[in-house]
């Protein structure tokens, strides 16, 4: 099961939360040791326009 989620400081720490589904489905409980596997996702700009094309000379911003 794989979920993405977002870290937050707290103190001196990071810290990230288990989505409630997974939780639910995996029956998780507190006090438990359990295994994580991280992996960093890269955010890329670029690749957010993926797909939308060249700019053409109407896309051009006339500034006055």
């Amino acid at each position: 099961m794989e979920a993405i989620v977002k870290t937050r400081v707290v103190g001196g720490s990071v810290m990230t939360t288990i989505p409630k589904k997974m939780v639910n489905e995996m029956n998780i409980r507190g006090n438990e040791l359990i295994r994580l596997n991280v992996k960093k996702i890269n955010k890329d700009f670029f690749g957010r326009l993926k797909g939308i094309g060249k700019f053409t000379a109407e896309d051009e911003m006339n500034v006055e």
